[in-house]
């Protein structure tokens, strides 16, 4: 299939080459040309150039060349077919293509996010006008969003009875259930997916809605959250919510560009109302290698406003490769205790701004986003009593274990270096800590700093042993399983696309078009067998994920200056493993182990 050729002649012609560039990097004019940082790789000094007059760009740097259509083919990754419609879109220019057929998958993509522009827009002008509307724009107004925020970022208000959305909107129920915005009841009727909530829509990064995510008003019965299922549109690990709005400002933000990445919507837009409008959001789900891609086409720093401690067990490894792999910093936001960016940004805007602005000096306990690694050992300090010895040597210990996980000698010998005057330890004997490769465990005993290769294997094997019983048997095997349980990420993928489609089949064409790896992952298992009891693969999982949880808890405890304070959470989990092992007791443990484990995310 192609496009006819005078369309793409019309489609190159029109594109505002400077304005198209201007959206990922910042530039400017030098004599004819335009001239900025490159956008595809990093650079110091700007060698990236474009010829408005001819619609081309050079990069002296990378050698990268061409005109609109290849900029946005490279820059989104998509194929000709697809950059062309991307900037006709943007032009109003509509395509010609050379086969009849167009393509059963490209007319289907173009019905369905229609449909969902349609809803979007019929939600908004709902919460503008409907007379059902008014405790919602109520609640809005008393968290201080004002007609300007809603408008911009398109918030819409879905009416609490069953049908208004399939019956006011002329498009097939098909269509509408199939981008999640409708369901099928037991009699066959087709029902509003959203009804009595506030509704937030999620935009891929061209700007399309793709999805929506809603919330009920406070007092309200049902679940606080729901969001879209993953669809032929949206999927949770390659979409982040706000980068369709922020990404011009993202690409402006210093030499390089900075994002934060929060957990909810209302975040989102919190940090744009305190004049900080570069956030984006992961809607409830981990941050996703997938997502950490996208990101680094926009920017060089990745600021984490929510609780990293959130990203468990061998987060400083992942972070660590994720930095060395898209050549960017991983840094966490400064943020008080229990308190998330959309609350601060009603009631201190200023202290919001001041969690995200780098560091003023590199060290430790200064206020401001810093590196995970520098985010770890200050919560460490902060947590331990160093007006004693003991508390100090205490703190020493976690804090050489935290050090010691960062796979680069270059980085861990200058954050001994700042944690020895703070523990009054000499640096030379902080260093020989960290040689001898121990760490504390519970017990007491030492721990090498990465899990051994085989149980590592162990793992992944048990995570795919209940994926496959979840192709084959996912009544049995459901039950068990939640986003916390798996340590890979793809395996996490699959997880997700088999929660949006049961049937193996359709879950692969979904993982075919958002996740390649996943989907090999998913083929792979869905031609395996396993003759495994789910509640045995369940609970082995489980128990690892609980452990992990454990070991943060004690790590914490043994630090603080209350150790009282972890001890609750600590006895449930404990608890909560011990009775896995026992059948009886198997399937009450594993309740109440899951509802310790899973975050309450916003969005």
């Amino acid at each position: 299939m192609g496009i006819v050729d005078e369309d793409i002649v019309a489609v190159r012609q029109a594109a505002d080459i400077v304005g198209l560039v201007s959206q990922y990097t910042q530039g400017k004019k030098v004599g004819r040309s335009w001239s900025g940082l490159c956008p595809f790789h990093t650079e110091k000094s700007p060698s990236f150039s474009v010829n408005p007059e001819k619609g081309v760009f050079y990069c002296f740097g990378c050698q990268k060349q061409g005109d609109a259509i290849t900029f946005v083919r490279e820059i989104e990754h998509l194929d000709f077919v697809g950059a062309v419609e991307w900037l006709a879109g943007r032009s109003g220019i509509s395509l010609r293509y050379t086969s009849n057929d167009e393509g059963e998958s490209r007319k289907k993509r173009r019905h369905l996010l229609e449909a969902m522009t349609a809803a979007v827009e019929w939600y908004h002008d709902r919460l503008l006008h409907g007379p059902d509307a008014g405790a919602a724009r109520g609640y809005l107004r008393s968290r201080g969003f004002d007609g300007e925020t809603v408008r911009a970022y398109g918030i819409g208000w879905a009416p609490a009875a069953w049908d208004e959305l399939v019956t006011a909107l002329r498009v097939s129920v098909d269509v509408l259930v199939e981008c999640g915005l409708a369901f099928r009841n037991r009699n066959g009727k087709a029902t509003d997916a959203f009804r009595g909530r506030l509704l937030f829509p999620i935009h891929d990064a061209e700007g399309n809605a793709v999805a929506i995510g809603g919330r009920i008003l406070p007092g309200d019965e049902g679940p606080k959250y729901k969001n879209s299922p993953e669809t032929a549109l949206y999927s949770k690990s390659r979409i982040l919510y706000g980068l369709n709005w922020h990404k011009s400002e993202i690409v402006k933000t210093g030499t390089a560009g900075e994002v934060i990445v929060c957990e909810g919507y209302t975040d989102v837009i919190g940090f744009a109302r305190a004049g900080v409008p570069r956030a984006v959001a992961t809607c409830g789900t981990a941050l996703t290698e997938e997502h950490v891609k996208l990101l680094a086409k926009f920017a060089k720093r990745i600021v984490l406003a929510f609780d990293a401690d959130a990203a468990g067990q061998g987060a400083a490894d992942k972070f660590a490769a994720w930095e060395d792999r898209y050549e960017l910093e991983v840094c966490v936001a400064d943020l008080p205790p229990g308190r998330d960016p959309g609350d601060l940004a009603f009631d201190d805007p200023e202290r919001l701004r001041a969690a995200v602005a780098p560091v003023a000096d590199e060290g430790l306990r200064e206020r401001g986003a810093k590196p995970y690694l520098a985010y770890r050992i200050d919560r460490i300090l902060a947590a331990a009593d160093l007006r004693s010895i003991e508390g100090r040597a205490r703190a020493a210990e976690a804090a050489v274990a935290a050090v010691a996980e960062h796979p680069k000698q270059v980085v861990r010998d200058p954050y001994l270096m700042l944690l020895a005057p703070i523990v009054k330890v000499d640096h030379e004997q902080l260093r020989a800590m960290l040689h001898q490769g121990a760490r504390p465990r519970v017990g007491g005993r030492p721990e090498r700093d990465r899990p051994e290769p085989d149980r590592h294997r162990g793992h992944a094997g048990a995570e795919e042993e209940a994926l496959t019983l979840l192709v084959h048997r996912p009544e049995d095997m459901a039950p068990w399983l939640d986003d916390a349980l798996f340590v890979d990420d793809r395996h996490l993928v699959v997880y997700w696309g088999l929660l949006a489609e049961p049937d193996a089949g359709a879950a692969l064409v979904l993982l075919q078009e958002t996740d390649p790896g996943a989907a090999e992952v998913l083929a792979r298992l869905a031609v395996s067998d396993s003759d495994a009891d789910p509640s045995d693969v369940g609970a082995l999982l489980l128990g690892a994920a609980a452990g992990r949880r454990l070991r943060e808890v004690e790590a914490e405890a043994r630090v603080a200056v209350d150790p009282l304070a972890y001890a609750g959470e600590s006895a449930a989990l404990a608890l909560g493993i011990e009775r896995l092992r026992d059948p009886a007791t198997r399937a009450e443990a594993a309740t109440t182990l899951l509802g310790l484990l899973r975050p309450n995310a916003d969005g």
